[in-house]
C-alpha cells in the first residue's frame, strides 16, 4: 500500500510539473506574439506619420508654386526668366535627378531580393547623382547672382529662389538621410525597421522628382517660351 501511494504521488507531481511548464511556455509564446504585434503597430504608425509629412510638403510646394505663378511677371525692370535661364544646364539637372529616381527604384528591388550589398550600392549611386544635381543647381544660382539677379532684385526672383531653393533643400536633406541609412544597413543588415526606412526614403525621393518635373515645366519651360 505504501509503495502504491508513493507511486501515485510521484505521478501526480510529474503531471503538475508538466502542466506548469506548459502554462509557462504558453505565457512566453503569448508575450512574444504580443511584442511582435506591438512592434508591427509601431512601424505602421511611423509610416503613417511619414504620409502626414508628405501631405504637408504637398501643401507647402503647392503654395510656393501658386506664389511663383502670381509673381513671375514682376521683374521690376530687372532680368526676365528668358534672359537668365540657361536651358542646357537645366536639362542636365533634370536628366540626373530623373536617373536618380530610377536607381532608387533599383535599390528597392535589390532589397526585395534580399541583396544588401546591391541595395547599398544603388543607394550610393543615387546619392552621387543627387549630389551632382545639387552641385549644378548651386552653380546656376552663383551664375545668376553674378549677373546681379539676387533674391532681392525683384518679386519674380524672390519667388524663384524660394521655390527652387526649397526643393534643393529637400534634396540635400534626402542625401543626408540616405547616407545615414546606408551606414545603418552596413551595420545591421536587412531588418523590418531598415526595410521600412528604405521604402520611405524611396517614396520621398520619387516625390521630389515629381516636384522637379513641375518646377522644370512651370518655372523653366514656361519662363523661356
Amino acid at each position: 500500500m505504501a509503495f502504491g501511494s508513493l507511486k501515485e504521488s510521484l505521478i501526480r507531481q510529474r503531471l503538475e510539473a508538466a502542466h506548469a511548464d506548459s502554462s509557462h511556455g504558453g505565457h512566453a509564446a503569448g508575450a512574444g506574439g504580443h511584442d511582435e504585434h506591438h512592434e508591427e503597430e509601431h512601424e505602421a504608425l511611423k509610416t503613417f506619420g511619414f504620409w502626414i509629412f508628405l501631405i504637408t510638403d504637398v501643401i507647402l510646394f503647392g503654395t510656393l508654386f501658386a506664389t511663383y505663378i502670381v509673381l513671375r511677371g514682376n521683374t521690376n525692370g530687372g532680368p526676365t526668366p528668358a534672359e537668365l535661364f540657361q536651358m542646357p544646364g537645366i536639362i542636365a539637372e533634370t536628366f540626373i535627378l530623373l536617373t536618380s529616381s530610377y536607381t532608387s527604384g533599383l535599390a528597392v528591388l535589390a532589397m526585395n531580393r534580399g541583396n544588401t550589398k546591391g541595395l547599398i550600392g544603388w543607394l550610393a549611386v543615387t546619392v552621387l547623382l543627387g549630389a551632382s544635381f545639387i552641385t549644378l543647381e548651386v552653380t546656376e544660382f552663383v551664375h545668376m547672382v553674378g549677373e546681379g539677379a539676387t533674391i532681392s532684385t525683384s518679386a519674380f526672383l524672390s519667388a524663384f529662389y524660394t521655390l527652387v531653393g526649397t526643393h534643393g533643400l529637400h534634396v540635400s536633406i534626402g542625401l543626408v538621410w540616405m547616407i545615414a541609412l546606408m551606414i545603418q544597413l552596413a551595420k545591421r543588415g536587412l531588418t523590418p525597421v531598415t526595410k521600412r526606412k528604405v521604402n520611405v526614403i524611396s517614396l520621398y525621393w520619387h516625390f521630389l522628382d515629381v516636384v522637379w518635373i513641375f518646377v522644370f515645366t512651370i518655372v523653366y519651360m514656361m519662363g523661356v517660351m
